[in-house]
C-alpha cells in the first residue's frame, strides 16, 4: 500500500482495517488465523465492528476465485492493477454479494474514500467506475462456465489442482458436499478439563456468561457454541476449559494411556493433545517434542494453565531424530501428530488452499513417514503408536500407514472403539461435512509382543 498519511477517521474504519490484512495474507506475508488474532488485540473497535471485520476478511480470502471472477470483465488490464486496489475491489464486492446490512451505496462511497486516501483521486475514481459498472450490470453468471472442474474451483474459490484431487479421492457428490461445508462458519470448541470440572457444571457456568454452549456430539469433553471469544475470562485463565476443535479431542483417548505409562508426544506444540493426554496419567510422564522454543513455551504455558505441567517435559528436537535421541523401547505410547498441508483446516484457516501444491503432499509424506519410523523405534513391544493429521488427502493419511506397515511388519492396524460412520477400515476419517469439524484423520498402530 502506499505511503502517504491515511487519515484518522479511515484508520478506525473496520473496511480499511480488512483491506490491510488481506494485502498481508494474499501477500503469502502472513496467515490469516494469527493475524487477525493480533490485529483484533491492537484495534479498538466496537462488538459490531470486531464482527464485521472478520467476517469481511475471512469472506474475502474465502472465495478469492470467485471475486476474482466477478471482475474479470470489467477490469482491462489487471496484471497492471496494484494488489492493494485489487484487494480493495474483492472487498467491495464480498460485501455487495454476500452481506445484506449494508447497501450498496455506502460501500461504494467507503471503497472510493479509501482509494483516495491510500492512492490518489484518479484511484477512487477507477474503484468508483468498476463497482458501479457491477452494480448496473451484474454479476457474471458462474453456472454458465462450461468445464466442470473450472466451474467449482470458481463456484467455491478452490484451486483447480485440489478440485481434481477431491473429487478423484471422494467421488463428485461428496466432494461438492465438502466444498459446500467450507462456508459453513466454524463452531467455537472447547474441551473441558476433568482435573478441574465437570463437563455438566462447566457448560451451565458459561450459559450464564451468555455463551450458549451445548454437548459435543464428537467427543465426551468437548462443549461447542455457534460463536464466542472463548480466551480471556476467569473459567479460562482457571483452566476449567482450553480452545481445541472436537476432531482434535477423538486422538488422546484412542492412545489408551494407563496412568504410570511413559508417553511420546512427537510433534507437541501448541499443545492441545499433550494436555490432553496429560489427563490420563498419575505417576506416568509425556516426552512433549517440538522443533521451536517459542512452541515449547506454548505447551508449557497451557500445561501450566490446565494443571498438569507436572508430568509434561518438553524438549527441543527434530521428531525424525527421535531414535538417535531415546533408547530403543522408551515409551508405552506415542503420539505422531504429524506436519501436514492442513488441508482439513480450510474452514478456519481459507488461505491454506492457495499457498499448497499438489508436490507438497509427496515431500511432506516423507517427513511424515521419516518421523513413523523414528519413532517406532523406541515403543516398547505391545505399545500402541497413534498417527494424526488434519488433512483429509489420501497420500498423507492411508497411503502414509499402507508404506509404513509395508516396511514395519512388526506393527499392525488396531481397531478404534468408536461405532461413528467415519471410522473406516479401523481409521478415523472425519471429514468437514460430517459434523462442522476441522477435518481429521487417526490411525492406532500397535507393535507386536
Amino acid at each position: 500500500m502506499a505511503s502517504k498519511k491515511i487519515p484518522a477517521r479511515i484508520k478506525v474504519n473496520p473496511r480499511y482495517l480488512a483491506l490491510q490484512a488481506l494485502n498481508e495474507i494474499l501477500s503469502g506475508e502472513a496467515y490469516s488465523n494469527l493475524l487477525l488474532g493480533d490485529m483484533l488485540k491492537s484495534t479498538k473497535l466496537s462488538e459490531r465492528d470486531r464482527s464485521l471485520f472478520t467476517e469481511m476478511v475471512y469472506g474475502t480470502v474465502s472465495r478469492k476465485l470467485t471475486l476474482r471472477y466477478f471482475l474479470k470483465d470489467v477490469i482491462r488490464n489487471p496484471k497492471k492493477l496494484d494488489d492493494w486496489v485489487a484487494n480493495l475491489l474483492m472487498l467491495s464486492v464480498y460485501q455487495m454479494e454476500y452481506l445484506d446490512k449494508v447497501p450498496n451505496h455506502a460501500i461504494l462511497n467507503d471503497a472510493v474514500e479509501i482509494a483516495k486516501s491510500v492512492g490518489n483521486p484518479g484511484i477512487g475514481k477507477f474503484v468508483n467506475g468498476v463497482l458501479r459498472s457491477l452494480v448496473r450490470n451484474g454479476l457474471p453468471n458462474i453456472s454458465e462456465i462450461g468445464n466442470q472442474t473450472e466451474r467449482y474451483s470458481i463456484q467455491y474459490s478452490i484451486p483447480e489442482w485440489l478440485v481434481e484431487k477431491l473429487v478423484n479421492q471422494y467421488g463428485e457428490v461428496r466432494a461438492v458436499r465438502i466444498f459446500e461445508s467450507l462456508f459453513t462458519k466454524n463452531k467455537a470448541s472447547i474441551r473441558v478439563n476433568l482435573a478441574k470440572t465437570s463437563v455438566a457444571k462447566l457448560e451451565s457456568q458459561l450459559n450464564a456468561l451468555n455463551f450458549e454452549v451445548s454437548k459435543s456430539q464428537l467427543s465426551p469433553v468437548g462443549l461447542i457454541a455457534k460463536r464466542g471469544f472463548f480466551a480471556g475470562n476467569e473459567l479460562f485463565n482457571a483452566g476449567d476449559y482450553t480452545i481445541q476443535d472436537e476432531s482434535s479431542q477423538l486422538v488422546a483417548p484412542i492412545l489408551d494411556i494407563q496412568a504410570n505409562d511413559q508417553v511420546l508426544d512427537a510433534c507437541a506444540a501448541p499443545g492441545g493433545k499433550t494436555t490432553h493426554l496429560a489427563t490420563y496419567l498419575t505417576t506416568g510422564q509425556i516426552t512433549a517434542l517440538d522443533l521451536y522454543e517459542h512452541k515449547l513455551k506454548l505447551i508449557n504455558d497451557n500445561a501450566k494453565r490446565l494443571g498438569v505441567a507436572d508430568c509434561i517435559n518438553t524438549q527441543k528436537l527434530d521428531a525424525t531424530q527421535v531414535a538417535k535421541s531415546f533408547p530403543k523401547e522408551s515409551f508405552d505410547r506415542i503420539l505422531v501428530d504429524a506436519p501436514c498441508s492442513g488441508i482439513g483446516l480450510i474452514r478456519r484457516k481459507p488461505d491454506i488452499k492457495y499457498r499448497k501444491q499438489l508436490d507438497d503432499f509427496k515431500s511432506l509424506q516423507t517427513i511424515q513417514l521419516a518421523i513413523l519410523d523414528s519413532c517406532a523405534q523406541v515403543l516398547k513391544k505391545s505399545g500402541i503408536m497413534v498417527y494424526s493429521t488434519c488433512t483429509i488427502i489420501e497420500e498423507e493419511n492411508q497411503e502414509v500407514i499402507q508404506k509404513f506397515l509395508a516396511s514395519h511388519p512388526d506393527f499392525v492396524i488396531e481397531a478404534i472403539d468408536n461405532p461413528m460412520e467415519f471410522v473406516i477400515n479401523d481409521q478415523v476419517l472425519l471429514t468437514p461435512e460430517l459434523y462442522d469439524t476441522d477435518g481429521f484423520f487417526i490411525c492406532k498402530l500397535r507393535k507386536r509382543s
